[in-house]
C-alpha cells in the first residue's frame, strides 16, 4: 500500500464551496446544505482505499455521535473512476448502504473541490467551525492497517469536543495518512 500524507490546508482557511452529485438520490448537495450549527466535517473517502475501509466503521460512529450535537458530515470521492471503476458512483451507492452512512457520499467528477481543499489522500478530514473557518486537518486517530492500534477516532473525536465545549484545539495536529488521490492525466 502506497502511504500518502494529508497537505495540511492551513488553518483558518474558509471552507470552499461546493455543489456535488449525491449518487444515492442523484441531486446535488453543497456546502451548505452538509453545514452544521456548531461545525461541519469534511471527508474525502473512496470505495476501494484499504486506509478508508480499515476506518470506515469508527466514520460512521463519529457521525451517529456528533450528529445529533448538532455537526454536519459530508464525505466526497473524487478518483478517477476511468482508471478506478470501483470508485464509480453506482458503487459509491453501494458503500453508502454498506456502512449504513448517515451522511451524504458525492462525487467530486471534475476534482475541482478535492483541488480547492487541497485534498492528498483518502481518507483526509477536515473540521470546520459555525463560521466555516478550519479548525482541524489531519488523522482520525493513530490506528493504520496492520500497526496493531485500535480504530477509536481519538484526534477527530477531541477535535469536535473541543467545538462543543468551546475549548481551544490541539495545536499538534498529525496528517492523515491513505491512499493518494487518483488524478486524471490534466491535473
Amino acid at each position: 500500500m502506497a502511504r500518502t500524507q494529508s497537505n495540511m490546508l492551513q488553518l483558518g482557511t474558509i471552507a470552499p464551496f461546493f455543489s456535488l452529485l449525491n449518487p444515492l438520490t442523484n441531486k446535488h448537495v453543497t456546502l451548505v446544505d452538509a453545514a452544521g450549527e456548531l461545525g461541519t466535517v469534511v471527508m474525502f473517502l473512496c470505495n476501494h482505499c484499504p486506509f478508508v475501509k480499515h476506518v470506515n466503521d469508527e466514520i460512521v460512529r463519529i457521525a451517529n455521535d456528533y450528529r445529533v450535537l448538532g455537526f454536519g458530515f459530508v464525505a466526497i470521492s473524487s478518483n478517477d473512476v476511468e482508471k478506478y471503476p470501483e470508485d464509480s458512483p453506482w458503487l459509491m451507492r453501494d458503500t453508502a448502504h454498506k456502512y449504513n452512512y448517515s451522511f451524504p457520499y458525492l462525487y467530486d467528477e471534475s476534482q475541482e473541490v478535492a483541488q480547492a481543499y487541497n485534498a492528498a489522500c483518502t481518507p483526509d478530514f477536515y473540521l470546520f467551525d459555525a463560521a466555516l473557518k478550519l479548525v482541524y486537518r489531519g488523522q482520525l486517530d493513530d490506528s493504520l492497517p496492520g500497526n496493531g492500534i485500535p480504530v477509536n477516532g481519538r484526534d477527530f473525536r477531541e477535535a469536535l469536543d473541543n467545538i462543543f465545549n468551546n475549548r481551544k484545539q490541539n495545536e499538534l495536529q498529525k496528517p492523515s495518512i491513505g491512499c493518494g488521490i487518483k488524478w486524471k492525466e490534466s491535473h
